[in-house]
């Protein structure tokens, strides 16, 4: 009989903890800092990760961790008695046409 696999753990692969990783990448997209900078303000603080680094785990997670703030943003607006999504319309001109 063959045996259930435990859901594996995106973080299995990284030495740091998936507290830094997840604090990393969300300061890095709420403020507008290089990489660099993002390494300075952390090594300030004590933690030790490299630039590159960093920019694997944006490139790893950073869908990852918008596509669970999406998540528990529209749970939350779920619970309004009135909820729905609006999309306003826009017009531009281009080559002298409204689209």
């Amino acid at each position: 009989m063959p045996r259930a696999r435990k859901s594996a753990s995106p973080f299995r692969y990284f030495n740091s903890s998936p507290e830094v990783i997840r604090l990393v990448v969300l300061i890095y997209v709420r403020f507008p800092p290089s990489l660099w900078n993002v390494d300075n303000l952390l090594f300030e603080r004590g933690i030790d990760i490299r630039h590159k680094a960093l920019r694997l785990w944006w490139n790893r997670f950073g869908q990852m961790f918008a596509g669970d703030i999406r998540r528990q943003r529209v749970s939350r607006m779920r619970g309004f008695r009135h909820w729905r999504w609006h999309l306003d319309e826009m017009y531009v001109k281009l080559n002298g046409e409204m689209v």
